[in-house]
């Protein structure tokens, strides 16, 4: 199990990652809405969407699972931020869903990074804590 579960969240996050890219690509109305609400739509919700491609292709690798968590980190934190500051924990009547995934994918990705921190070039080596 203790070989596995890097592999498993690495994968729950890629997953969670992959998965909303539909909606972003695909110009859903919520999709739409959310990113209009904040000032980036169209160039953010494909932007934002490349990037969470990008990062969840990595996360998919192990030598380059520390730069998808980083990524995924960078993304997610201002997906947070904007639900914080913008948006409201609830979007639209979905309960926080989006929210708590966000939260939850955040966390998961930390963990990763922190699991794969040796891999980092040049600092991973000098990280021991």
């Amino acid at each position: 199990m203790k070989k596995h579960f890097p592999l498993i969240l690495r994968i729950i996050v890629a997953v969670i990652l992959i998965q909303t890219l539909r909606f972003k690509f695909t110009g859903h109305e919520d999709s739409i809405y959310i990113f209009t609400k904040v000032g980036l739509e169209p160039v953010g919700r494909i932007g934002i969407g490349i990037t969470e491609l990008i990062a969840g292709i990595l996360l998919l690798f192990k030598k380059t699972a520390w730069a998808g968590a980083t990524l995924t980190l960078g993304v997610i934190g201002g997906a947070i931020l904007m639900h914080i500051t913008q948006l409201g924990i609830e979007i639209k009547g979905d309960g926080g869903v989006l929210f708590y995934t966000a939260v939850a994918t955040f966390i998961l990705s930390f963990v990763i990074l922190y699991i794969y921190r040796k891999d980092i070039p040049i600092i991973g080596k000098k990280l021991s804590f």
